[in-house]
């Protein structure tokens, strides 16, 4: 699942999650349950963006031979 989920959707799906917390839309049954997808979208987000990086990276360094 994890490798499927786009940065921007997850990133959108964050926010939203962020804004519920924040707005106190959220009971606190599901709290917990938004936390661990907060967590796991974070770490998905974070993933991709360190493949980005390294591929930005590796790309760079071959126009610099």
């Amino acid at each position: 699942m994890e490798e499927k989920e786009t940065y921007q959707a997850a990133f959108e799906e964050l926010e939203a999650i962020v804004n519920e917390i924040e707005g106190g839309e959220i009971g606190v049954d599901e709290l917990s349950e938004k936390v661990k997808r907060a967590a796991k979208l974070i770490k998905i987000c974070k993933n991709k963006l360190t493949s980005t990086e390294e591929n930005v990276n590796k790309i760079l360094k071959e126009l610099q031979e």
